[in-house]
């Protein structure tokens, strides 16, 4: 007993408590696990620091027998207060799932949460102590030329830099090549159950200026699937047209400026300026696009709408945003300048209403692709975005200075003229309040990781925790430092396996309310929205449940 830190025995088992205290997501025994295990490493590599802090600094350390000793009652009483949160821990797993409505688990599997978390904490002991290892080697090697304090301090720094080179340059970069390789081979094949379009009017058509093979998977995907105007009819009992859905993939173009300039000629071809509405939409990291989000404006403006998007990346958002983070950018600021170029050449009262919209990572770029300044002469009519990433740049200047009386989760700004924020039960701004001549619209859930993630939340209890709290969040959260930074990391990465409505998966009953805020429909009753909210629902959630091939829109959900 006398090896072990007593400290880093404490700081481990308190860590290792905190991780099984809920969050926003439910998790898994084999996700718990892993987190489990991982902070009880870093509390107790800070107990070892600790220790080692105190040697350094030659204080007066009690005998080894009061040590043993203190170590043994401090080791039992972590063993009891990890025994006490092992047994609470289905308890709290069960409060997030009640909020969104998820049958609760009789047990959170505590021997496979332990067995889970030993592999994991001798995983990185094995891995800090190899660290330690290599600084010795080089620090007794350097000692022979500088004084021994110098060497250690510039052996730890090789060190450092030598795992750093080889984690980042041979690891990181050979993982990327063989994602990148294995998106790109999976993007590139054919779906035998999505047959290519006949239509001359359709993207990936005979006729079309994009071929169907070039197209990728969430492409073919988006062009092949939608409402027709027949679907759109049964529905509304009115007259409808066929949405114009125009797509490039990375295939179509060897540059993002050549793709957007595709996009442009083949919304032209389609007649996408001539239809009342126009979308630029910007996808997630694969290209897919979310079918509740343009599924739902499709049948609320009777199929009079164009959208309009370009691929960026064959990798998903997280990878995408890891590894090329300037893609989607580029991207999506290429394809607005020459559809805003183009649109802005239009007489006024002539042209469609000009919209913007991405989800997820597609949000952020999409923010990114327009700058307020150069359409202050000739505004576009407003934007729909939906799970904003926490680095959204204006996402994040409206959050921080929202009005005061609003909560982080669902903030107000200003007068509500520019912008609004929806949740599953709407806006807060009264919907007769009044609009300015552009609509900007944030649909967010409060139980959305991807959207509240903050690395300040290591040493600061973030504002979305205070009172009131969102109604997608469990009454049973805390805050702990370092931990709930480490569990919120966590939940972004199971942020899409949530129920429709809650987490990363954005429903589109809601996005219903939040097209009918930014683009202005007054030609449905109420009536007729709650029915069109239980069409769209129902449809959604059979294809997420029943449809597991290719042939299933949401498959990709979160891209």
């Amino acid at each position: 007993m006398q090896s072990l830190s007593g400290v880093g025995l404490v700081l481990g088992a308190l860590f290792f408590a905190a991780a099984l205290t809920p969050t926003l997501v439910p998790r898994s025994y084999l996700n718990q696990g892993a987190l489990a295990g991982g902070c009880f490493a870093i509390g107790y590599a800070g107990g070892v620091l600790w220790r080692w802090l105190w040697h350094y600094l030659e204080l007066p350390e009690p005998s080894s027998r009061i040590r043993s000793i203190t170590n043994a009652l401090v080791a039992v009483a972590c063993l009891l207060v990890v025994i006490m949160f092992l047994w609470w821990a289905a308890e709290w797993q069960n409060s997030i799932r009640a909020v969104m409505k998820m049958e609760p688990v009789e047990t959170a599997h505590p021997l496979k949460i332990c067995a889970i978390a030993l592999i994991t904490f001798f995983a990185l002991l094995a891995l800090a102590r190899l660290f330690r290892l290599v600084i010795h080697f080089l620090s007794a090697h350097i000692r022979r030329f500088i004084p021994r304090k110098i060497a250690n301090a510039v052996g730890l720094l090789l060190g450092a830099l030598l795992f750093w080179s080889i984690a980042n340059n041979f690891l990181i970069r050979t993982v990327f090549r063989a994602l990148e390789s294995s998106f790109r081979e999976f993007d590139a094949l054919l779906e035998p159950e999505r047959p290519q379009p006949t239509a001359p009017g359709k993207t990936g058509s005979t006729t079309s200026l994009v071929r169907w093979d070039e197209l990728g998977r969430a492409g073919r995907e988006f062009v092949a699937s939608g409402p027709a105007a027949a679907q759109i009819s049964a529905l509304t009992g009115r007259p409808a047209r066929d949405p114009v859905r125009v797509y490039v993939g990375l295939r179509g173009a060897a540059t993002a400026r050549g793709r957007a300039k595709l996009a442009l000629d083949e919304l032209k071809r389609q007649g996408g300026f001539e239809r009342s509405t126009l979308i630029v939409i910007t996808p997630t990291g694969t290209g897919w696009i979310d079918p509740a989000a343009m599924d739902t404006v499709e049948y609320l403006l009777d199929g009079d709408v164009a959208g309009v998007a370009v691929q960026y990346s064959y990798l998903n958002s997280p990878l995408s945003l890891l590894f090329q983070p300037e893609y989607g950018a580029e991207a999506a600021r290429a394809l607005f300048a020459e559809i805003y170029g183009y649109w802005t050449t239009l007489p006024k009262d002539g042209r469609p209403k000009l919209y913007l919209h991405g989800l997820s990572l597609g949000a952020m770029n999409s923010e990114k692709s327009a700058e307020l300044f150069e359409m202050i002469g000739d505004p576009i009519a407003g934007a729909l975005w939906s799970g904003p990433p926490f680095a959204s740049r204006i996402w994040r200047s409206i959050t921080e200075n929202r009005n005061e009386s609003s909560p982080a989760w669902l903030p107000e700004f200003r007068d509500g003229r520019f912008v609004r924020f929806m949740n599953q039960n709407g806006p807060t701004v009264p919907a007769e309040a009044p609009w300015g001549p552009m609509r900007v619209v944030y649909l967010q859930y409060a139980s959305d990781p991807i959207v509240l993630f903050d690395y300040r939340d290591a040493y600061l209890r973030p504002a979305w925790m205070n009172a009131p709290r969102g109604p997608d969040v469990s009454p049973d959260l805390r805050w702990y430092p370092i931990v709930t930074m480490l569990q919120l990391a966590l939940d972004m990465a199971v942020a899409t396996g949530t129920p429709m409505g809650y987490g990363h998966v954005y429903a589109p009953e809601h996005y219903v309310d939040a097209w009918v805020a930014v683009t202005d429909v007054r030609h449905w009753s109420p009536d007729a929205l709650a029915k069109l909210k239980e069409h769209l629902g129902k449809a959604a959630r059979t294809a997420i449940d029943t449809h597991t091939g290719d042939d299933n829109p949401y498959g990709d959900r979160g891209g």
